[in-house]
């Protein structure tokens, strides 16, 4: 699906759904990682992860577009545009739209302990992904000093 695919769609869907015009870009962004689209409040656009269109199908980007529609159309009315507010929870329960999408690409590598902090009174062993400087930190059973050790 090409951008001017997506663009007639949403186009169709907010007509459908909203019964209100949708004045705005849609398009995909594939330097979405974690999230299965967003409306950008200052410009009104609406950017999708193409990921999503090519794992899950097109019922799962219909979801997702319906989500963003729902941002659109609540925020354009200034109305309750946000996931907590009651008027998006019912706008989205009423079009059919989908509340999370599901999870995109291969399992996110866990990274390793890189570091370790070592209080040099009780022993205390602090484990750290980031490099951390010692000096601004004590030991939270004792508040001794602590050492940075790497790990490697």
């Amino acid at each position: 699906m090409t951008d001017q695919e997506l663009q007639q769609l949403t186009q169709e869907i907010s007509l459908q759904f909203f019964g209100v015009p949708f004045r705005h870009q849609a398009r995909f962004n594939s330097r979405l990682r974690t999230t299965g689209g967003r409306y950008l409040l200052r410009s009104h656009d609406i950017e999708l992860n193409p990921k999503h269109l090519e794992e899950h199908g097109e019922e799962e980007l219909l979801g997702i577009l319906k989500h963003e529609l729902c941002h659109y159309h609540l925020h354009l009315q200034k109305k309750g545009y946000k996931h907590a507010d009651p008027e998006f929870k019912a706008l989205l329960q009423r079009v059919g739209g989908s509340r999370y999408c599901q999870h995109v690409g291969g399992k996110p590598e866990a990274r390793p302990f890189l570091y370790e902090l070592k209080c040099k009174d009780c022993g205390m062993s602090y484990k750290r992904k980031r490099k951390m400087d010692p000096a601004r930190y004590v030991c939270g059973r004792c508040k001794g000093k602590l050492t940075l050790l790497e790990l490697k």
